[in-house]
């Protein structure tokens, strides 16, 4: 075999001359069929042998990439290597990992107790949205910070040698969804997934006690990087109003020093079918637009060290009055239910995936600082938080499909966002300095994926210096790519091409363990 791959682009030829029909034969001692009977034999495609070729590693090679993908409810993190997709290391984080002895130590056991904040070890997570350390808006491939989604916690895994270090719980919090980095690493951003009441504490479920004691947080973990530990004692938190905080990204460069994150459930539904109330999901789902939270967080953490704000269980937190009379906090209206918010890799350009809407709409930066300064409001929300004119902070809206939610960029001017029910990855073009402008602003290509894809993630695509090549695409659903192992399919990652003006579909790769998300 080994004589086969002296030339890459030379065998890519040969065996694309193979099974077009040709007369070309190779066999050696120790394999009977010939080159062009195997590919007979296994039905393959030109396509399939070229994708064949990019995503072979031959024994004792290494992979170009590593991906670190969140293991779901197994409470793990996952390592990939790319572009073979083989799994190479389950990283044992919120679960004990018996093969590594994780959680069985008195060492690793005091890890698993959250810093002897909870009595007994919690054994179990959810684990989301994993976010490697950063310099300069650039992986630095120092540290891996993962969240439990399930009980609001925060791990740190040190990647000289890929195992978890600390894990720290949120006192004011009952969950989270993701975790992001600061462009140098100095602070990693939870944010809070459902409104709990504030300050933690059990408080009986109406309506009136939802909208009066009920709050969401922004919470920022200051990362002491010399110790690899994140140091509670300078961490802070914003208090932010009762909608369903979602995902959040860091500004860079000229949106230095905001975080743009999204929200769902602005109209503080609540549910109550059996009381003849609208059902969750109908209830928040009823106004057309929810609101971007655009957050000052370098002026919160001044204000913080000014002395402004309260202790509440250990963390200091600055007020929602506070933060609204500071000018700390905005809102803008985006499209309903949005999921993803991708900063794009000049800070320049927000990218929001409004699930119930077939746009995404990108919010300049620019034009958000400009409407703050201008004071174009249209409005405050019912907690006095300012809300900025939606035309006045939009740069376009690009069609792309259905259930559009996370994106990512490439190295060409490129953004692909995961389309959940088109099942689908959706191409599409920046605008200037990006793109000219008779390029900008439009769908180039789409891609079917197997099916029901979540998120999405590609080399380097979140950071300020995108790498292109690779696009691994993480879908929900296997449904019939795979062997039927019983009534429960695994999830289905696909690897994508993305350095060609097309995307082209390389591998499958079946994840049988959880429902991984981000990656």
């Amino acid at each position: 075999m080994r004589r086969w791959l002296i030339g890459g682009a030379a065998v890519l030829v040969l065996l694309l001359l193979a099974v077009a029909g040709g007369r070309f034969t190779v066999s050696t001692a120790t394999s009977t069929p010939s080159l062009e009977q195997l590919i007979t034999a296994r039905g393959l495609t030109p396509d399939q042998v070229r994708a064949a070729l990019q995503t072979y590693v031959p024994p004792g090679k290494y992979d170009e990439y590593l991906m670190f993908s969140s293991g779901g409810q197994s409470g793990q993190v996952l390592v990939f290597g790319m572009p073979s997709m083989r799994l190479l290391r389950v990283i044992g984080v919120f679960s004990p990992e018996s093969w590594q002895g994780y959680g069985f130590s008195r060492e690793t056991e005091e890890i698993l107790r959250e810093q002897a904040q909870a009595r007994e070890a919690l054994t179990w997570g959810d684990t989301h949205h994993p976010a490697i350390s950063e310099t300069n808006a650039e992986y630095d491939g120092q540290f891996l910070f993962i969240n439990d989604k399930a009980n609001a916690r925060i791990a740190v895994i040190d990647l000289r040698d890929f195992s978890t270090k600390q894990i720290v719980r949120n006192p004011n919090a009952a969950s989270n969804h993701g975790a992001v980095v600061s462009p140098n690493t100095d602070y990693i951003l939870e944010g809070t997934q459902y409104a709990a009441p504030f300050p933690f504490r059990h408080v009986p479920l109406t309506q009136e006690n939802y909208n009066q004691f009920y709050r969401g947080l922004a919470t920022f973990w200051k990362f002491d990087r010399a110790k690899g530990r994140i140091d509670p004692g300078k961490s802070f938190q914003i208090e932010l109003p009762p909608y369903w905080q979602d995902l959040a990204d860091f500004g860079k460069f000229e949106s230095d020093g905001w975080v743009y994150m999204n929200s769902f459930n602005t109209e503080r539904a609540i549910g109550g079918t059996l009381a003849k109330q609208p059902a969750m999901e109908i209830g928040a789902s009823a106004r057309d637009m929810d609101y971007l939270h655009i957050i000052n967080y370098k002026k919160a953490a001044d204000l913080i060290a000014q002395g402004k704000g309260a202790t509440v269980n250990g963390i200091r937190v600055l007020s929602l009055k506070d933060a609204v009379a500071n000018g700390v906090l905005y809102f803008a209206p985006e499209p309903k239910s949005p999921h993803g918010n991708d900063i794009a890799p000049r800070g320049d350009y927000i990218v929001v995936g409004g699930k119930l809407d077939p746009n995404v709409t990108i919010y300049s930066h620019r034009k958000v600082q400009q409407a703050i300064k201008d004071k174009a409001f249209s409005g405050t929300d019912p907690y006095g938080v300012p809300i900025l004119a939606f035309d006045k902070v939009v740069e376009a809206q690009v069609k792309i499909g259905l259930g559009p939610l996370h994106t990512q960029f490439d190295d060409k001017g490129n953004a692909y966002t995961s389309l959940f029910l088109d099942s689908a990855v959706a191409k599409w073009t920046l605008g200037a300095p990006y793109k000219k402008a008779g390029e900008a602003w439009k769908l180039v290509d789409k891609l079917p994926v197997q099916y029901n894809i979540g998120h999405l993630a590609a080399v380097t695509g979140d950071t300020a210096k995108p790498g292109g090549k690779y696009l691994v695409a993480l879908n929900k659903w296997s449904v019939d790519q795979y062997s039927n192992v019983g009534p429960l399919f695994p999830q289905n990652f696909q690897l994508i091409d993305i350095s060609g003006d097309k995307m082209v579909l390389l591998s499958n790769t079946p994840i049988g363990l959880a429902e991984p998300h981000l990656a």
